[in-house]
């Protein structure tokens, strides 16, 4: 029982006080006298009192916790996006309550749902693969929570975004792959309503245009995780025309490429070139190691509190009135060459 936490009904039974008492003298109220509130927040100190926050918040209408909606936490990119956020919310006060959809709509609305219930003050929140329709995150807005995504972005709901570069980044590394030789370079895609497959196949798309490469449809294809690749790459190698690079949606493909292609004899790079989108841990611990864009999840994380955090205090100063502040935010990536490439 000794590392169970105390409560104020605790404390208010052990100094024989009312519990309204121990709440008042806890915040410090002037109502309650310095002896009380001495005698109160000592005892508090001494048994290792933490206030529950969550409570706190179901009975008020504003609270400083806020709720940030991750895909997947083993994912590099969406663990280094959480600690940007983490960092920047801790400094400025706010606490961050933590949920992964694991790619399911279900899930995601039930986060959502989960969310508005402990009262937050706000959301940061990338889409999982599943969601295709929004009506979820339209609640929030129409209960004045507001919502800012990252990566993976809801061009349905109108609130504001912090995107990495996608276009920029397949473009230079597809623009790469053709200058070091490779004519016949597939694409590896993840679902093609999402916005960061459509702005990565684009940029794969005006490379290839952009030095006259023709586009071969067979050569874009849905995979977008390690098993996928590894399933998907060998028949391609397979193939009288097979390609000379892979272009990958993330790193966990491309590294899924790579290993078919050392089952089946391939040489990288001086057959096959492959690059990733991401630069995490497993870009490092291949072998070789994998050319790959860096997306910089830390500056998305920090740029979408950034935008929360505005947007927060404009709603506390009752600013909201003059309409909504829609900002966009581009964080910029660039090309990491390792030895996948030539």
């Amino acid at each position: 029982m000794a590392n169970t936490p105390i409560t104020i009904k605790d404390i208010a039974r052990a100094l024989n006080v009312s519990v309204s008492t121990v709440s008042r003298a806890l915040k410090n109220n002037p109502d309650i006298s310095k002896e009380t509130r001495k005698l109160v927040n000592d005892y508090a100190r001494q048994h290792n009192y933490k206030p529950n926050v969550m409570a706190a918040n179901l009975r008020s209408s504003r609270s400083n916790i806020i709720g940030v909606i991750v895909p997947q936490l083993v994912h590099h990119f969406f663990s280094c996006v959480l600690s940007g956020i983490e960092r920047q919310a801790s400094a400025a006060g706010y606490t961050i309550l933590v949920a992964q959809s694991t790619e399911s709509y279900e899930e995601e609305v039930q986060i959502v749902r989960r969310f508005q219930e402990a009262r937050v003050c706000g959301v940061i929140a990338s889409l999982a693969k599943q969601t295709a329709h929004y009506d979820h995150y339209q609640d929030l807005l129409d209960a004045g929570i507001p919502v800012v995504f990252y990566d993976r972005i809801c061009t349905g709901v109108k609130t504001e975004r912090v995107v990495v570069d996608d276009y920029a980044g397949a473009f230079t590394a597809v623009e790469y792959l053709i200058q070091t030789g490779c004519k016949r370079i597939c694409f590896f895609g993840a679902d093609p309503h999402l916005e960061i497959t459509k702005n990565r196949r684009n940029g794969y798309l005006d490379a290839l245009r952009r030095y006259n490469i023709p586009i071969d449809e067979s050569l874009i294809t849905l995979c977008d995780t390690r098993q996928k690749a590894m399933a998907l790459t060998p028949d391609l190698l397979e193939s009288p025309l097979r390609p000379d690079a892979f272009f990958a949606i993330n790193d966990e493909t491309a590294a899924g490429v790579l290993f078919a292609c050392k089952l089946a004899g391939v040489k990288v790079p001086q057959e096959v070139s492959i690059c990733g989108f991401s630069d995490g841990m497993i870009a490092q611990s291949t072998d070789p190691k994998l050319t790959t864009v860096e997306q910089h999840g830390d500056e998305v994380g920090a740029s979408a509190f950034a935008i929360l955090q505005e947007k927060l205090e404009r709603l506390s100063h009752k600013e909201s009135g003059a309409g909504p502040l829609i900002k966009n935010r581009i964080v910029r990536t660039n090309l990491v060459v390792r030895g996948t490439t030539k």
